[in-house]
């Protein structure tokens, strides 16, 4: 594995080191994330709901915002319409919720994935007809939702997108559509999900009523678990609202998300978007992975402990159900990988399969494209022979143009340049693999194809101080754009026996370096347990942590990759 050194200007560093009378490392991670100066990284690291854009910056928000207020006035129902995952569903309950906040009337809706598939269906738009609404909010999905924006103006019912997808040169005959990625939107911020575009949509009808912020301020930990979940960058408003989204979870107002995250382990505390990640964000995903997402949305608003409760488990159940459904369709995927791709010659995979669960395959191509880091398409192909797919690249291949320059053989796509999603014909699947590799090849290069590792820079063990910890500290939240920092350690000793845990995948151990020594695990690195014992020298890449065990805190190295140091002797 490759050792991706950052190299920031040591002048910038430098001056840095003197602004804020820190370490060099510690200088090296401000440079490394773009500052130059103290007055430049207050922002950062003082995160305040002042520093939220205008939402009324954002195309379309005016007619939106008097559109919504219209149904208001007339008590009209109005239909919340999200997407199946869990920006989809907490952006839903984001707009549910804010919408009783100001005295509408909403309902919401989510599509069954395998009956109606992606985005806005005809059987919402007339469920929502039928319940009396003449209003559609999308959450997360209806950028490219032509042929349904036009079926509901056909039988009297408007349309409002909000979303965040890569929308096409033309857009959908909505009413309004708001999405910063619009090339005619000057919203300062690209970067929010779909709740989070969601949560700006209420927080422009609060100004509009002239009500407080406050009183939509508790639904900033709903939208953080989108935010979260969806691998947005964790940069300008995002940081601030997950700043004070994950704060909020240690007391949330929905106890629905308070039942979550009693099952993940994390009731009474601040937790971090990984713990979000691994945590919480797949019992919401279970709900439409294998049954009815609606339950999500009910779980994050219902006020009713027992309805919250029994919700709570039933998806706990469904995701134990999912992760044995997953792990057979990945070893399917295997089997197929070894038996039709030639990994000498294509740079991405693509694999399909009839009996493959549709509710799987974005978590399959994730782990396939962790498997030989390239990129990866799954396909899930039904009786009448059209596949359901999920994407997933690396650096290097921007998914959503790569798509575009084969939509010929595709039914339709939408998505982001690291995850998308695609409908195709079973008769054009071997057309389609072979442009999509083709692409892929001409993108990559063999060199994008080793994985790698990015360090910030070289961080001995002594520099491991108090304030690096409380740094450390406040450079979170991390997630996509601030991840955790990475280091590495070099002419590192073993001390003491190194032990193999964990099944035999993992390896406890201790360094030392000049003196000071700290505790490590390396998860899923077993296979280096004979470097660990031959009394010499190592280098580490590795995070620093505070692991937390039996109310004991310490501060660890959770190491990322093992070698040897070169010409140790």
């Amino acid at each position: 594995m490759e050792w991706i050194s950052l190299q920031p200007d040591p002048e910038v560093v430098s001056h840095l080191g003197k602004q804020f009378k820190c370490s060099n490392i510690i200088a090296t991670i401000l440079a490394n994330r773009g500052f130059t100066s103290l007055k430049e990284a207050q922002p950062f690291f003082n995160p305040s709901l002042d520093q939220l854009h205008d939402p009324f910056l954002m195309k379309d928000m005016d007619i939106a915002v008097d559109r919504v207020i219209k149904n208001i006035q007339t008590k009209t129902p109005i239909m919340v319409f999200g997407d199946y995952d869990v920006d989809g569903t907490s952006g839903a309950s984001v707009l549910y919720l804010g919408m009783q906040t100001v005295g509408g009337k909403p309902e919401f809706y989510i599509p069954n994935r395998e009956i109606e598939g992606y985005g806005l269906s005809k059987k919402g738009i007339d469920t929502a007809k039928n319940i009396g609404a003449n209003l559609i909010i999308t959450c997360d999905c209806g950028i490219n939702a032509f042929e349904a924006v036009q079926y509901a103006q056909s039988i009297g019912v408007d349309v409002i997108i909000t979303d965040h997808h890569t929308p096409d040169a033309t857009l959908p005959n909505a009413f309004a559509v708001l999405n910063p990625k619009r090339k005619d939107c000057a919203y300062p911020f690209k970067g929010l999900c779909g709740a989070g575009v969601a949560f700006k949509f209420i927080s422009g009808i609060i100004k509009n009523r002239g009500k407080s912020f406050s009183e939509i301020s508790d639904l900033i930990s709903l939208m953080t678990l989108g935010t979260a979940a969806d691998l947005v960058p964790i940069k300008d408003e995002n940081r601030t609202l997950v700043h004070f989204g994950l704060n909020q979870m240690k007391s949330p107002s929905s106890i629905g998300l308070s039942k979550l995250l009693a099952l993940a382990k994390l009731s009474n505390k601040v937790p971090s978007i990984g713990q979000l990640v691994f945590g919480v964000a797949p019992r919401i995903n279970a709900a439409g992975r294998l049954g009815d997402a609606n339950r999500s949305v009910k779980l994050l608003t219902t006020d009713n402990e027992d309805i919250a409760s029994d919700l709570a488990r039933e998806l706990d159940e469904e995701n134990k159900r999912r992760r044995e459904i997953q792990d057979a369709v990945f070893e399917d995927a295997l089997l197929k990988v070894n038996a039709e791709i030639d990994l000498s010659t294509d740079k991405a995979i693509v694999v399909w399969g009839k009996d493959w669960h549709p509710g799987v395959v974005g978590i399959v191509a994730s782990k396939l494209k962790e498997e030989f880091h390239r990129p990866a398409i799954v396909i899930s192909m039904k009786e009448h022979g059209l596949g359901t797919g999920s994407a997933r690249s690396i650096r290097g291949l921007n998914l959503y143009d790569a798509l575009t320059k084969v939509k010929s053989t595709l039914e339709g796509y939408g998505g982001h340049p690291m995850a998308a999603g695609l409908t195709v014909k079973e008769e054009n699947c071997d057309s389609f693999r072979s442009s999509f590799v083709s692409i892929a090849n001409e993108c990559l290069s063999d060199d994008d194809l080793i994985p790698g590792i990015t360090v910030e820079g070289e961080l001995k063990l002594n520099d491991i101080t108090p304030r690096f910890m409380d740094f450390l500290d406040k450079l979170s939240p991390f997630g996509p754009g601030n991840m955790r920092p990475k280091f590495f350690a070099s002419n590192v000793e073993i001390s003491g026996i190194p032990k193999v845990i964990g099944g035999g995948n993992h390896i406890r151990f201790t360094v030392r370096q000049n003196g000071t020594t700290y505790g490590a695990i390396g998860f899923n690195l077993s296979e280096h347990y004979q470097d660990l014992i031959t009394g010499n020298p190592i280098d580490l890449a590795f995070v620093v942590e505070i692991n937390e065990w039996q109310n004991r805190r310490e501060i660890q190295l959770n190491v990322r990759d093992i070698k040897l140091t070169p010409n140790a002797h």
